[in-house]
């Protein structure tokens, strides 16, 4: 019987077929890298101040159906796979193999020796009864002694910090610290995230360029040496996925970089995305989509909590703000689009206001033009709860990177760049991605990848 296909045809689906099978291989071979999260989840947290105790006594309340994990990804948000038709739109938690929430177990440094339900309490975030109905859970965690040096974070002093004879002698404790943890509390697996405050304005210089160049620096107790690039020495050596939510100078130098890379652990970074500039990558994009320009934007912070306190010396506040600072050009593209936006006024400020606590107020007017030049403005006045959208991020990116490091991922993780103020990029030299929107799609494209599904068209 003659076939009604023509001979092209034919060509057209068996490569249509031979795809499939491609496909249908590769997924199964995703799949299987990806190692079952099985045994505990350590998570080690530098700082044990405001954000971490969130995190804990969160994660505590959730497991104890108290609360709901609100802002998490992870917990709560759907994935769609494959054609809308198809209807498949699981949950990210029940897609990927993640940690669950009762595998996790807690430890952390601070210069503070507060446990950690005393130190949610003088932070201040959570209500009495919040952290009262977990307390037995919180009062058994007590910071390990911290890698701390004044000069930088000049506004905090501390008493529970380590007598190290130079930094790489106090890299060594940290790396003890960790083999202890993991030991003493029997985890399979650790990540460390780095909740410390931010610290003085350091840029990269020589000594950070080579491994060999870092450690020498660190015997001679270089100034150009962090407590930030030492937890994050500490943890790549031991083989612990890092995150930097500071803007500290951190993993993002090229030593430590090539040491990810190497040793195939996961890091990224840096400066969690919570209230103000998480509105500027939601409003700048869609600025740019409709094309209209901007003549400025001005942006100023009231926040009274401990970071607020860090941030009211000036070192510390130039970090913060060479953060902040980095997201609109990025967006906007002024030398694409030089009419809409090259000579565009950005400021940023952040006052320390003591009864304002935890409780951020982020105020931006925003000077902007559309057809014929006509001007118009946007005031937005965000009344945020700055620890309440950090902890979210801590407990996505801590079981984020333990799925990158089962699923052999080493080195930057820029599909996290949806987390970050300052994204870290897999090549230094390119701009990082800052449009909520595509991190968004890059994140879960990701995962759809990871687990041997399609990235999503959405033609279809």
């Amino acid at each position: 019987m003659r076939s009604n296909l023509y001979i092209p045809d034919y060509f057209i689906y068996i490569k249509y077929y031979a795809h499939e099978i491609v496909m249908m291989y590769m997924a199964m071979n995703i799949r299987a890298k990806v190692r079952k999260p099985e045994g505990r989840l350590g998570i080690l947290l530098v700082g044990q101040g405001a954000v971490s105790t969130t995190v804990i006594a969160g994660v505590e309340a959730v497991r104890h159906g108290i609360a709901k994990p609100f802002g998490s990804l992870t917990q709560m948000q759907t994935i769609r796979l494959g054609k809308r038709s198809e209807g498949r739109a699981p949950q990210i938690k029940d897609f990927v193999p993640l940690a669950g929430l009762d595998d996790i177990v807690f430890g952390a440094w601070d210069p503070i020796p507060d446990d950690a339900c005393t130190a949610a309490k003088k932070a201040a975030v959570l209500s009495d009864s919040h952290i009262d109905s977990v307390k037995p859970q919180l009062k058994r965690i007590r910071p390990m002694k911290a890698v701390f040096y004044k000069d930088y974070v000049k506004n905090i002093d501390g008493s529970n910090v380590k007598n190290a004879r130079n930094r790489f002698d106090a890299a060594k404790m940290l790396i003890e610290d960790i083999n202890s943890f993991k030991s003493r509390n029997r985890c399979s697996r650790l990540v460390m995230i780095n909740c410390a405050s931010t610290e003085a304005f350091l840029t990269e210089s020589s000594v950070h360029r080579s491994i060999d160049a870092l450690e020498d620096a660190m015997i001679t107790n270089d100034g150009n040496i962090s407590p930030a690039m030492i937890y994050a020495y500490a943890a790549i050596k031991c083989g612990v996925p890092y995150a930097n939510g500071a803007p500290s100078l951190a993993a993002d130098i090229a030593a430590l970089r090539a040491l990810a890379k190497e040793m195939n652990v996961p890091v990224v970074g840096k400066d969690f995305k919570t209230g103000q500039t998480l509105m500027k990558t939601v409003i700048a994009p869609a600025l740019k989509a409709r094309m209209l320009g901007v003549n400025g934007w001005f942006s100023t912070n009231i926040l009274g909590n401990r970071d607020g306190e860090v941030l009211d010396d000036p070192q510390s506040f130039k970090t913060k703000q060479v953060s902040k600072l980095s997201v609109l050009d990025t967006i906007l593209q002024p030398d694409m689009y030089p009419e809409l936006y090259k000579d565009l006024q950005h400021q940023v400020h952040i006052n320390y206001y003591k009864p304002r606590g935890d409780n951020k107020e982020g105020w931006d007017n925003i000077d902007i033009f559309g057809w014929l030049g006509y001007p118009m403005q946007i005031k937005v006045n965000f009344l945020c709860r700055d620890s309440i959208l950090a902890a979210p991020i801590v407990l996505d990116l801590a079981l984020l990177l333990d799925l990158a490091q089962r699923a052999g991922m080493g080195g930057v993780q820029e599909w996290l760049s949806f987390y970050f103020k300052s994204p870290m990029t897999s090549v230094p030299s390119e701009k990082p991605e800052h449009d909520l929107s595509i991190q968004h799609m890059m994140l879960k494209n990701t995962l759809r990848n990871m687990m041997g599904e399609p990235s999503v068209d959405h033609l279809e």
